[in-house]
């Protein structure tokens, strides 16, 4: 008796605990920024490029990318209503600072992602020069990582 309660305690366990666990898996996060360069007015890959972000507290560097046209970018979360990033070409050289405005629209995904941001208004302004020379706007809101929100001059 003791060893058939035995076995239906580990299959129940079995069967309930195969089921998809309800994590944040699908991408359904928050999305980043995505940002491309032009030389002129054509899509031009960069040979280097280092990226700080200034996220209120603290500023985080995102590291160097090599040939590359395009980065993402991850913005604020808290109310701010911009993010500040920074981006030089050259270990020594200058840095250009980019302020990039917004509002977010809060959108509930599920219990185990939560709430997602979504960036409406999006708009880029170039608060310091060199390397980068203007800042052109692409898609206006981010609800992926699809498409291109900034372009950089350069």
């Amino acid at each position: 008796m003791k060893r058939l309660v035995l076995f239906l305690i580990l299959s129940v366990m079995m069967i309930s605990c195969g089921g998809d666990d309800d994590i944040c898996e699908s991408g359904e996060g928050t999305p980043r920024m995505k940002i491309m360069f032009k030389n002129a007015d054509k899509i031009t890959t960069l040979d280097s490029l280092k990226v700080y972000v200034d996220y209120g507290v603290r500023t985080v560097d995102l590291g160097w990318s090599r040939n590359t046209d395009s980065i993402l970018i991850p913005l604020r979360v808290d109310d701010s209503p911009y993010t500040d990033f920074f981006i030089k070409t050259a270990a020594k050289g200058d840095s250009s600072k980019v302020r990039v405005s917004y509002t977010t629209k809060s959108i509930y995904v599920s219990p185990g992602c939560g709430a997602k941001l979504n960036y409406q208004n999006v708009s880029g302004q170039l608060l310091k020069a060199t390397p980068v020379i203007k800042v052109e706007s692409g898609q206006n809101f981010i609800e992926n990582e699809d498409k291109t929100n900034l372009y950089l001059v350069f």
